[in-house]
């Protein structure tokens, strides 16, 4: 970086990069959680799960709105000198920075699959499916306002950072075809040979 320029993270791509994880998890608690008979037994402990799943993800997936939609709004013009941050990195940072978090997440699920066996798991994977919603929002909006959002990557720092959280005081923006990433934090496409 020079001349004061700042790295950027895609935001779409840090709230997609925990959903992956979180889903596969959760779906191996639960898998596992199943084979405990638990104390309230298999069945309900499915339907709670099932119950869990469907909360989690309506909850991780429609929080913080409002905070994303005022900050895409005042977003500023991202700087000649700014550097963009690759999908990959941005998303290694991430996993890095929240592997004890979702280590701790794992055990809990598969500790809980003693008492409500697999609904642990199915909690751990409704986040991870609420994230990948959250995700495609963000891309829905990136797409209609035709320009992708970014986080100073110094404000993402740490296992507890949010795209929208505190210490995000404001968003970039650039042109849709910036970046390694399509809107939603996807990978991008390579064009089709014709």
């Amino acid at each position: 970086m020079t001349r004061g320029g700042q790295g950027l993270a895609r935001v779409a791509v840090v709230v997609r990069a925990g959903a992956a994880p979180l889903w596969w998890l959760g779906v191996f608690a639960a898998g596992i959680g199943l084979l405990a008979p638990g104390l309230t037994g298999r069945r309900i402990g499915v339907l709670t799960g099932a119950a869990l799943f469907v909360l989690a993800t309506a909850a991780v997936a429609y929080s913080r709105r409002k905070r994303y939609a005022a900050l895409a709004a005042s977003a500023s013009r991202a700087g000649k000198h700014d550097v963009l941050q690759d999908r990959a990195v941005t998303v290694r940072n991430w996993r890095r920075g929240n592997r004890w978090w979702l280590l701790l997440a794992f055990l809990a699920a598969l500790g809980s699959a003693f008492a409500v066996p697999a609904a642990g798991g199915m909690l751990l994977a409704g986040c991870g499916a609420g994230l990948w919603l959250k995700s495609a929002w963000l891309g829905r909006r990136e797409q209609a306002d035709e320009a992708l959002l970014w986080a100073r990557v110094d404000w993402l720092r740490g296992g507890a950072a949010h795209p929208a959280g505190k210490r995000v005081k404001a968003y970039r923006s650039t042109g849709i075809a910036a970046g390694d990433a399509a809107p939603g934090g996807a990978r991008r496409k390579p064009p089709a040979l014709v």
